[in-house]
């Protein structure tokens, strides 16, 4: 069995983040858990450290909250992806 390192969750929820974003307000909780393959409680907790950190932005409407990438957390996610494939060349695993 292969793990993921918490970088790679972390480039997960981003990812799911900004690729089930169609309408750009943001996407649910639920999807985020089905894409990035989360429990609910561990993905609660990244979020709240993504938001934290400004990677990404929360609206809040009633009782649903809703996540975007921000520009700080697109840009994580370039370079994450750059880094991955450059170490990957080496045959380097994240």
């Amino acid at each position: 069995m292969i793990y993921r390192t918490q970088v790679k969750i972390i480039a997960d929820v981003l990812s799911a983040t900004k690729e089930y974003d169609f309408d750009n307000r943001g996407i649910g909780v639920t999807t985020i858990i089905r894409k990035a393959n989360l429990s609910h409680p561990r993905l609660m907790k990244i979020l709240s450290d993504l938001v934290s950190s400004g990677l990404l932005e929360e609206t809040v409407n009633g009782k649903i909250s809703k996540y975007k990438l921000s520009m700080k957390g697109q840009h994580f996610l370039l370079e994450y992806n750059k880094f991955h494939d450059f170490a990957t060349t080496f045959g380097l695993r994240l």
